[in-house]
């Protein structure tokens, strides 16, 4: 097995509109559209799509959404045998979609606050048997550092942002975020301090993770390494400086190893596209990255091959919709 994404299901909700409402401003919108969704999903989808043999462990809902959810994923290519239905509500995203393509989302958790370390345990052949594990937190959080702990490399996009212990944070190769969530784990001072994505990089590698990729956007994404690492992540004394990504910018900062200002940091462009609908585009790049790590590519390589897939993915609508397939790129 090459992935297996512990995580979220849902139905997403998405209303298109001119521009997003202010506090207490109602706005007309389009039509309604329901997309299958779910970060979990979405991820294991992207990965699907472009050729992973990919499976996931989650739960949906016995509501309207739960078994065609289950269904869609299927002929995806996905997985499904360890997507257990839970008596309720089924995960739901309300998402509206501005002119520019930009969004703002609400997660109703639903069936996905059910999923437990002990389905973890259950699965736990599955899990400890893939390349990589990838991760998300529209999930408990004990289930998610279960999942971690089970894992031989896990990929955690922690997303939507939440405060981390730092045994999950350790586990984490890469621990994937963009600005937005960079800044919420460093904290609002020392955001401040260090706002250049470069240095985001380091100081989150410095709270613990094997490995760091900011995400972001149409500027691609910013790897962060400690020095001299290997593929796995850890420092790696007989390995040398890591290659930059296809087109990328590798730099090694003058800090001692082990200091967030040693750490080897990779510059990752993106293609340059007519934005559509930016939804799902993380969860995109986040199972991409977690396929190609899985096939053996350096961080920096699986990085520049995902920011491709991200930037597809913004060229069309919905989220797994929208996500492209291996001879499309």
């Amino acid at each position: 097995m090459d992935v297996v994404v512990v995580g979220s299901v849902n139905a997403d909700l998405v209303v298109r509109v001119g521009r997003r409402p202010a506090p207490g401003e109602t706005v007309m919108g389009s039509d309604l559209d329901t997309f299958p969704g779910g970060k979990g999903a979405n991820q294991a989808v992207a990965a699907a799509r472009l050729g992973a043999d990919v499976a996931l462990l989650a739960r949906t809902g016995t509501d309207q959404y739960g078994a065609r959810l289950v269904e869609g994923l299927a002929a995806e290519g996905v997985g499904v045998e360890h997507v257990m239905e839970t008596e309720g509500a089924s995960g739901v995203a309300l998402i509206t979609v501005d002119a520019e393509g930009d969004n703002s989302i609400i997660v109703s958790p639903g069936a996905n606050a059910r999923l437990t370390p002990a389905d973890v345990t259950a699965a736990g052949d599955l899990v400890s048997g893939a390349a990589v594990v990838s991760l998300m937190l529209e999930i408990p959080l004990d289930t998610v550092t279960a999942a971690a702990r089970a894992a031989r490399r896990a990929v955690l996009n922690a997303s939507p942002p939440r405060e981390l212990p730092g045994e999950l944070l350790s586990l984490a190769d890469p621990l994937v975020v963009n600005e937005h969530e960079a800044a919420f784990l460093l904290g609002a001072a020392s955001a401040d301090a260090v706002s250049e994505p470069a240095a985001m990089a380091r100081a989150l590698l410095a709270l613990g993770p094997r490995s760091v990729v900011i995400t972001l956007g149409a500027d691609g994404a910013v790897v962060a390494e400690p020095p001299t690492a290997g593929p796995s992540g850890f420092v790696d004394a007989a390995a040398g400086v890591p290659e930059a990504a296809p087109g990328g910018v590798a730099a090694q900062g003058n800090g001692a190893p082990g200091r967030p200002e040693g750490a080897v940091v990779t510059v990752v462009p993106s293609p340059v596209v007519d934005v559509v609908d930016t939804t799902g585009a993380g969860d995109a790049f986040t199972g991409a990255l977690a396929w190609r790590l899985a096939l053996g590519d350096t961080l920096p390589e699986a990085a520049g091959f995902a920011a491709k897939v991200g930037a597809a993915a913004v060229r069309r609508e919905g989220a797994q919709s929208s996500y492209p397939r291996g001879e499309e790129l």
